[in-house]
């Protein structure tokens, strides 16, 4: 084996300077030839040349001999340690073999000494000890059990039998008094001089009682640990320790409070959370059942109830310490070491011996258990918010909340079933321990709000970065390239309104109704209708993709439809022993209703801001419209004009699943024919609606205010540069055709003459140009879906401006600059013709009635009266009527031409009343509405509601009336409606009428 080993220390050596050579060589080559691919022998050969091959063949020729090398001392190595390996086996089996042989030969000699033994003689009668013999063998027994009390001890521990173990430690230290092994008199004790091995047992007995102590403390921290097993630990302190029984409660609290705070730093995260509160409302609830069954007493007259033990710790006492009513109890020893030889020498003192207390064990009053464990309730408590709020930060989602208060929920009906949770609280707390209501409900609803708060912030911070982007393209795009045709139609909406694409119509509106399409299957037809572009429809589709999810994961934590209770568990037991899960969702959906505002009025605050500092810029500006400002204000209007349709999350985050899943039809008019009753309940989600949707109204209208006064200002400064020009060129070029009619006159003497009179027929040039101007800005931003009351202001902006610019006109006239061209009767009546054609186009009647003569009125009759001054009386009482007929048969003829631009309302007579007349026209009966989209069909579903208002209406409107429902600026193709209800009654049937064609713009 040494030589062995020599060899072994010697042949690395030799191996070593032996292979040096090769060594060296492959490890200067293994790093270019880990650089070549070697598999492809073809390339090696198409990028070396000879030379080169021929190295790189003695590289791997030498990386081959240095692998050979490596394995053989690899072998050479193993082979010597299997062999030392072996002698070592074959040694320990001999070694082995001598031990049996010698175990063999002591066996056969003990046998022929019992042999021996039995074939001699046995005397009659064996003598008595002598009284000192049996001292000493009394006290060489005590000194056996004292030998073996230790092992004993540790096996007790072991098998987590504290109880005994204290027992058994007990009785060593009653051995130690007997003996005399105490630290009082072991000095001079005579058996420790005979007996010397003895120290070390006094030395090794004195480390129990802490061993022991810290087990059974140990123990009361657990939470699967059996009434018995911690009434043993409980007893195994208070004799250890000698306390009484209420500091044996004291312990046993704080050591649950300890385990409750370990249970609440443990670092679970994830999944973990929801097994660690679980685990925390299981302890709560096992340490208050334990607390009963250990440490209540009944009061006297009540009968114990077998399925609610109660007392265990006292009982537990009793038995240990002999104080049982029923007789002593049991012994330590006595099922212990009673078929040992030298137990019969043993004092009666250890034989049956008991350990006792210094004082009685008193039960303990209700009235101090009930304060204990409340003080112990109030203390837990601070920790528990604590360490559950640390907890629920981990948790992201409230799903992630559900789960957890949906497993507490069956634990705490599973759990307090089995343990009579209700009778134990009444008996110990004289109330019941809520653990949801009390503890744990307002950690989870601050959570919920933490997670909403974020959600909705992380949502209004997103929303504002997409505006700010989309803005920033239409404030800056300028190229025409096909990746900004989106940037073009909100540039324009007439191109995004008159193009064709592939989702104009619902891939199934052939075949499927409107009732049976959802409520969000809008067509590309229906967006156009409402005038929505596609950046506007984007930013909306974006917002309410973020609000489903945030909807859904809270929808999680609300009650479903189904209500249906847990299959394990009764609905009586529900009811008795679980909480409410779903008491706070009032609360609940309330928060989500805050936040939901608070989202939509941050967006609206950014839309505000953004809507004033573009307004300080556009303000002055005379090119306002060839910029990109007015583009951005637009996206805002019509985003905050659509924002409620297209976000139908966004509706039901506010009303709730009940007010979101009601059809459009039963908003305001269904609620106000319900009973005063019904309307209470759904007023206030319905009012906050509303709220959010007259926000997004304002907001819009504040839009299209800043895109109107700047559209106006442009196209008023042009209408007043070109009346005030005063030289006859420029106002000849701006003149146009007059009408020549005869008139039959009334000579001095009587008889009749014909006379021919000139009166203007149509507008000047630059009030045409003015009016379709106007019109065309109107109709580029989609003027059908505009909302009245922008419409409105504008007419009205510009008749102020128009009469401005009259006043000024006749303020310089008065003057009476020089080279200026003279006011003739003829100009003055083309202006008076103009003032009143653009009176009448711009004013609608429905404002003249709810106004009454109001100050502009006033300033209008002044121009007039300015005008009218430059006309001869006798003229101007001729020409009157004349021109009264043709101002009302311009505007008649100009109404479709002008579209949106000549009111909300009829201005003219009836079209009944024009067949009565005598005076025969050459135009056309007008139609009863005009629209930019009149022929685009939509559902029949409220044409039969309506069609009796609807006719009443027309009956009373012969102008171009395109403004006149501002309930129906949303819903296009009023024409068509009134079309399919003109041609309801008829018996013929029609196209329009089709389910496949009725559906298209849904």
């Amino acid at each position: 084996m040494a030589a062995g080993r020599a060899g072994r220390g010697r042949r690395p050596e030799v191996a070593s300077w032996a292979t040096d050579g090769p060594n060296m060589a492959a490890a200067a080559a293994s790093p270019a030839l880990k650089r070549l691919d070697l598999r492809d022998p073809a390339a090696l050969f198409e990028t070396h040349g000879a030379e080169e091959i021929r190295g790189l063949e003695r590289q791997v020729r030498a990386e081959i001999e240095h692998k050979k090398e490596e394995l053989r001392q690899m072998v050479g190595e193993r082979y010597r340690d299997l062999i030392e390996a072996a002698d070592t086996i074959g040694q320990m089996r001999r070694c082995a073999e001598g031990l049996v042989d010698a175990v063999k030969a002591t066996d056969q000699y003990c046998a022929r000494l019992r042999q021996a033994g039995s074939a001699a003689s046995r005397p009659p009668r064996r003598p008595q000890p002598q009284p000192s013999q049996e001292k000493f063998y009394s006290m060489a027994a005590q000194i056996k059990l004292l030998l073996e009390v230790p092992e004993k001890i540790w096996s007790a521990m072991e098998a987590s039998q504290y109880l005994h173990a204290t027992q058994l430690y007990l009785l060593c230290c009653h051995l130690h008094s007997l003996l005399q092994l105490d630290s009082a008199s072991s000095r001079y004790s005579p058996i420790l001089s005979r007996f010397p091995i003895l120290i070390r047992q006094v030395a090794a007995a004195s480390h129990f009682r802490s061993a022991i102590l810290h087990e059974s403390k140990m123990l009361l921290k657990g939470q699967a640990m059996s009434d018995q097993a911690v009434a043993d630990a409980l007893c195994s302190i208070m004799l250890l320790e000698e306390s009484s029984p209420r500091q044996a409660l004291t312990d046993f609290l704080l050591a649950r409070k300890t385990a409750i705070q370990k249970l609440l730093n443990q670092p679970y995260h994830g999944a973990g959370i929801k097994a660690q509160i679980c685990s925390l409302v299981e302890l709560l609830a096992t340490t208050l059942n334990q607390a009963y069954a250990l440490f209540y007493t009944l009061p006297e007259g009540l009968l114990p109830d077998p399925s609610l033990p109660c007392g265990l710790l006292f009982s537990t006492l009793e038995t240990i310490t002999g104080q049982h009513p029923t007789g002593k109890g049991i012994g330590v020893l006595q099922e212990e070491m009673k078929l040992c030889s030298w137990f019969k020498y043993l004092p009666a003192s250890i034989v049956e011996f008991q350990p006792a207390l210094r004082t009685l064990a008193h039960p303990i009053s209700q009235q101090y258990l009930k304060d204990t464990l409340q003080k112990w309730i109030h203390m837990c408590n601070e920790d528990i918010k604590n360490g559950i709020t640390n907890l629920l930060m981990y948790v992201k989602s409230m799903k992630g909340l559900a789960g957890i208060r949906d497993a507490m929920w069956e634990l705490l009906a599973n759990k307090s079933t089995s343990h009579s949770w209700d009778v134990v609280c009444c008996r110990l707390l004289e109330k019941p321990l809520l653990f949801w209501e009390d503890l744990m409900q307002q950690l989870f609803l601050d959570r919920l709000q933490t997670l909403t708060k974020e959600g909705f912030d992380s949502i209004s911070t997103s929303s504002k970065e997409l505006l700010i982007s989309a803005l920033q393209e239409l404030g800056s795009s300028t190229s025409n390239t096909a990746a900004n045709k989106h940037i073009h139609f909100e540039q324009n909406m007439s191109l995004f309104l008159w193009s064709e694409s592939a989702n104009d119509l619902p891939s199934d509106a052939a075949w499927v109704s409107v009732a049976n399409r959802g409520h969000c299957a809008g067509s590309g037809l229906s967006m156009k209708a409402q005038a929505v572009s596609p950046c506007v429809q984007n930013f909306c589709s974006a917002l309410d993709s973020k609000l489903k999810v945030k909807l859904d994961d809270l929808l999680t934590y609300l009650p479903s439809g189904d209500t249906s209770l847990s299959k394990d568990v009764t609905p009586m037991q529900a009811k008795n022993c679980a909480f409410d899960r779903y008491a706070d969702a009032g609360t609940v959906q309330e928060m989500l209703r805050t936040h939901s505002v608070a989202c939509i009025k941050h967006i609206t605050d950014c839309i505000r801001a953004e809507l004033q500092s573009i307004e300080e810029v556009v303000q002055g500006q005379q090119d306002a419209l060839d910029g990109g400002n007015l583009h951005m204000v637009l996206f805002m209007a019509r985003l905050c004009q659509s924002l409620a349709e297209l976000c139908p999350h966004l509706k039901q985050c506010i009303l709730g699943k009940s007010g979101s899943s009601e059809k459009p039809a039963r908003d305001s008019r269904a609620l106000k024919k319900q009973g005063k009753g019904k309307a209470q309940e759904v007023l206030p989600m319905q009012a906050q609606w509303q709220e959010v949707k007259e926000l997004l109204l304002r907001q819009s209208v504040m839009g299209y205010r800043v895109w109107s006064s700047a559209v106006v200002k442009v196209l008023a400064h042009g209408f007043a540069q070109s009346l005030l020009l005063h030289d006859a060129g420029s106002i000849l070029a701006t003149a146009t055709s007059w009408d020549e009619l005869e008139i039959q006159e009334e000579a001095e003497s009587g008889s009749s003459i014909m006379s021919k009179i000139r009166l203007p027929i149509q507008p000047s040039w630059y009030v045409q140009s003015f009016l379709f101007s106007l019109c065309q800005e109107i109709n580029r931003v989609g003027g059908h879906a505009l909302p009245k009351v922008t419409l409105q202001e504008m007419l009205k902006s510009c008749m102020v401006q128009v009469v401005a610019a009259y006043e000024k006109l006749s303020e310089e006239k008065q003057m009476k600059k020089e080279g200026a061209f003279p006011m003739t009767q003829n100009r003055a009546l083309q202006l008076l013709y103009d003032l009143r054609y653009l009176n009448t186009v711009l004013t609608t009647r429905g404002e003249e009635v709810k106004s009454g003569r109001s100050k502009q009125d006033s300033r209008i009759e002044k121009v007039t009266d300015d005008l009218e001054a430059l006309i001869d009386p006798f003229d101007l009482d001729v020409f009157t009527p004349h021109l009264n007929s043709n101002l009302n048969r311009l505007v008649q003829r100009t109404s479709v031409l002008f579209g949106l631009v000549t009111g909300t309302e009829n201005q003219f007579t009836p079209r009944s009343s024009t067949f009565n007349s005598q005076e025969p026209h050459n135009i056309l009966p007008l139609a009863s509405s005009q629209i930019r989209f009149g022929l685009l069909p939509l559902s029949m579903t409220s044409t039969r509601k309506a069609r009796s208002t609807r006719s009443i209406e027309s009956k009373a409107q012969v102008g171009p009336p395109a403004l006149s429902r501002a309930d129906d600026a949303v819903h296009p193709g009023s024409l068509f409606r009134q079309l399919v209800s003109e041609e309801d009654d008829s018996s013929t049937p029609s196209l329009f009428k089709l389910g496949w064609l009725s559906g298209m713009t849904k």
